[in-house]
């Protein structure tokens, strides 16, 4: 089982309860766009306090990049992460993840759900195959949009959000059903990729199975 002991080398706000983490990057170390590793916090107490984050730098970077939201109301990991600084220690272990890419089509995302898609996107726009790759994100509000600057100048129009806890100029407030998909989606036949809370995930795939029959392409993280 790998295991890695690394350095924090920056920490950075993306929204009010995201972080950007630029972290060191054991040599060798390889991964998916899309995929994640198990992380622990290297400090007494929190060692054996695993939790599953995204990569979202690319490979060909000199450092590794998570992008972490944080809910201190839990005492748990991501509320120890957020007090991290430059300095701190990281253990990172072996590779996994479901989702990478498959070819183009419809990416859909819940919240901090649409972490293992900034990989992706980065990657594809670096090789210019950005496509008629489409982003539909479903947030509460405005403010919990992450990398919403970046995701506009890659993908333009078809970067799609949706909120469901306020009503705001230029936004969708709608949830992400059967009814918002025939509206957004004219092509089922095309790759989808899910990620967000697990009962959105299971409700979508169940939706995008039946509205694209039984040749639905449909790659799910849970």
């Amino acid at each position: 089982m790998e295991q890695h002991i690394v350095k924090v080398l920056s920490v950075t706000p993306v929204t009010h309860d995201v972080r950007r983490y630029k972290v060191a990057k054991p040599k060798g170390y390889t991964f998916l766009p899309g995929q994640a590793t198990e992380v622990t916090i290297n400090k007494p107490g929190w060692e054996d306090q695993r939790r599953p984050f995204t990569f979202t730098g690319l490979n060909d970077w000199d450092h590794l990049e998570f992008t972490i939201k944080s809910y201190p109301e839990r005492n748990g990991v991501t509320g120890q992460l957020a007090l991290l600084k430059a300095g701190d220690e990281l253990i990172l272990h072996d590779v996994w993840g479901a989702i990478h890419y498959k070819g183009e089509g419809v990416f859909i995302a819940g919240g901090a759900g649409v972490t293992p898609f900034i990989a992706i996107f980065r990657q594809l726009q670096q090789e210019g195959r950005l496509g008629n790759n489409t982003l539909i994100c479903s947030n509460k509000t405005v403010g919990d949009i992450i990398l919403k600057e970046e995701f506009e100048q890659m993908l333009g129009s078809r970067f799609i959000n949706t909120l469901t806890r306020e009503k705001a100029a230029g936004y969708d407030h709608h949830v992400i059903d059967t009814v918002y998909l025939k509206e957004k989606v004219k092509d089922f036949h095309q790759h989808f990729y899910i990620c967000g809370p697990d009962q959105m995930v299971s409700d979508l795939q169940a939706t995008v199975a039946a509205l694209a029959g039984k040749n639905a392409l449909i790659t799910v993280e849970l």
